[in-house]
């Protein structure tokens, strides 16, 4: 199992990753509308190179913004392995922050990333609504049967564990 660069994944294996776990490859979100098999990331591997897991990110000045995450296969460090990647890289790339978004239903990946350092900075209200303005195929009705309405904003200082 290894984790590798997504410009040296197959590009059909990477489009069929997106859609089969966010329905397509785009991702709507108030820091912009993004299509993920054109941004830059790390997909772990298994020993059949199988993607069990995958990150992308982008870099702006002094900022490294995660957009999507997916691990196949939860509670056995895959997640945390492309995390610590996309850290390394912001590091390398004088990235002072390290920020992503998630939805209020998103208990899962509030906690993952708390748990890794992150803190919640922001609250954007309704902002989910907005998004389905343009994707209206995002669900009113997300994981624990909550509605899914606001995006929360995490970030962490890049460098910190």
């Amino acid at each position: 199992m290894t984790v590798i660069p997504i410009q040296q994944l197959p590009q059909n294996e990477m489009l069929q990753f997106f859609k089969e776990h966010w329905g397509s490859t785009e991702m709507v979100i108030s820091s912009g509308i993004y299509d993920c098999s054109q941004l830059d990331g790390f997909a772990y591997m298994d020993e059949q190179n199988k993607i069990l897991g995958l990150v992308t990110y982008i870099i702006r000045p002094e900022e490294c913004e995660i957009i999507s995450l997916d691990s196949i296969v939860e509670e056995i460090g895959i997640g945390s392995l492309l995390v610590q990647a996309v850290e390394r890289h912001a590091l390398e790339q004088s990235c002072k922050m390290i920020s992503l978004i998630t939805t209020n239903d998103n208990l899962h990946a509030l906690k993952f990333y708390q748990k890794r350092g992150y803190h919640l900075v922001e609250i954007i209200q309704n902002a989910v609504d907005q998004a389905r303005t343009y994707k209206p195929e995002i669900p009113l009705i997300g994981n624990d049967g909550i509605p899914i309405r606001d995006e929360i904003r995490l970030a962490k200082q890049s460098g910190l564990s």
